[in-house]
C-alpha cells in the first residue's frame, strides 16, 4: 500500500517498455466500435500512445481488414499486435510471426487462452510461448493472471513487462483481485506492469494508477459507452488523476475515525442549564476546554 510518509513519497517515473519512453499511460484496443471513424476519433481523444490490433480477426477479414490496419496505421501511434484467439503455444509464435512480417514490429501482446467462457490465460502455454519468443528476438507483453510463480517465470523468460488481467475480458468488473495486484506491485517495484482486461469505468483504472501499476489496458468500456469519444477521454482524465494521487502519497487508511480538526485547547459550551434555548438564559456560559 502507498501509504502517506512525508519523509518519502513515490518518485516520479516515466512510463518505458522495452527502452520506449511513453507520454500517455492508456493502451486502448480497437475492436467493436461502432465505425472505424468512431474508433479513430476514441484514439485521439485517448491520447493513447499505443494501441492494440487482433492480426487473426482483421487477416480473417480480408481487404476490409487490410484497409482497418491501414487506418490505425494512419493514427500516429505504436501498434501492438495481439494473438488473440489463440488456444496453444504453438498458435500464438506462429501469429506473433506473422504479425512481425505484417507490420513491421517485434511488439507482441501475447494471449494464450485457457478456457472459452472466462478467457482465462492459459499460464503454462504462456510461458512456453514467451520463452520462445523471446529466444526470436521479440518484445513480449504477456497477458497473465496475477500468480508470482507464473509471473517470475515469465520475467526469467525475458519478458520486461507483465500485464495482469483485472477481471476476465470484457466484463467490466474492474479489479477483482485487489490484495493479489497489490501483492504483485510490492514483489516487483521496478518492472512494469499493466492491468489489462475487466475495466469498466473510469475509477477503475483511477485505482490501478493509485495502487502504482504503470499503465492500463482497455478496449470494451470505450467501445461500448453510448459516447465512446467522451468516455476514452474521461478514460484519459482518470489515469492522469490515478497516477498524479499515487505520485503525492496517499493519505494511510485507518479503523477508527480521527477529527480532522484538534479539540484541545479550543472552546465549547454548557448546554446543561436552564433557559438554554436562543434567549440570553444562563446556559449559554462559556468555559474554556481543558
Amino acid at each position: 500500500m502507498n501509504a502517506f510518509d512525508p519523509n518519502r513519497r513515490p518518485a516520479p517515473r516515466p512510463l518505458s517498455f522495452y527502452g520506449r519512453e511513453l507520454s500517455s499511460r492508456l493502451l486502448l484496443g480497437t475492436a467493436l466500435y461502432p465505425s472505424p471513424q468512431i474508433m479513430s476519433e476514441a484514439v485521439r481523444a485517448s491520447r493513447a500512445g499505443i494501441v492494440t490490433v487482433s492480426l487473426r480477426r482483421e487477416a480473417a477479414r480480408g481487404r476490409n481488414g487490410e484497409r482497418f490496419l491501414e487506418l490505425v496505421q494512419a493514427l500516429g501511434v505504436l501498434l501492438l499486435p495481439n494473438t488473440a484467439g489463440c488456444r496453444t503455444a504453438k498458435e500464438a509464435i506462429t501469429t506473433a510471426q506473422m504479425a512481425r512480417e505484417l507490420l513491421g514490429t517485434d511488439w507482441i501482446k501475447l494471449e494464450v487462452i485457457a478456457n472459452d467462457d472466462t478467457l482465462q490465460p492459459d499460464l503454462f502455454g504462456l510461458v512456453e510461448a514467451a520463452r520462445e519468443l523471446n529466444r526470436q528476438g521479440f518484445k513480449v507483453f504477456p497477458y497473465t493472471t496475477e500468480d508470482l510463480g507464473a509471473a517470475e517465470r515469465l520475467v526469467a523468460a525475458g519478458c520486461e513487462v507483465l500485464m495482469p488481467w483485472g477481471a476476465p475480458i470484457g466484463t467490466g468488473l474492474g479489479l477483482n483481485n485487489r490484495y493479489a495486484l497489490k501483492t504483485m506491485r510490492a514483489y516487483f517495484p521496478d518492472l512494469p506492469l499493466v492491468v489489462d482486461a475487466g475495466i469498466g469505468a473510469p475509477s477503475h483504472a483511477a485505482e490501478a494508477m493509485e495502487m502504482g501499476y504503470d499503465a492500463v489496458l482497455l478496449n470494451t468500456a470505450v467501445a461500448k459507452a453510448g459516447d465512446p469519444v467522451r468516455m476514452a477521454e474521461a478514460f484519459a482524465k482518470a489515469l492522469e488523476a490515478g497516477r498524479a494521487a499515487y505520485e503525492s502519497g496517499l493519505m494511510e487508511k485507518r479503523d477508527m475515525a480521527q477529527p480532522s480538526t484538534p479539540v484541545a485547547g479550543t472552546p465549547f459550551f454548557d448546554l446543561g442549564g436552564t433557559g438554554g434555548g436562543t434567549g440570553g438564559g444562563t446556559g449559554g456560559k462559556a468555559r474554556s476546554g481543558p
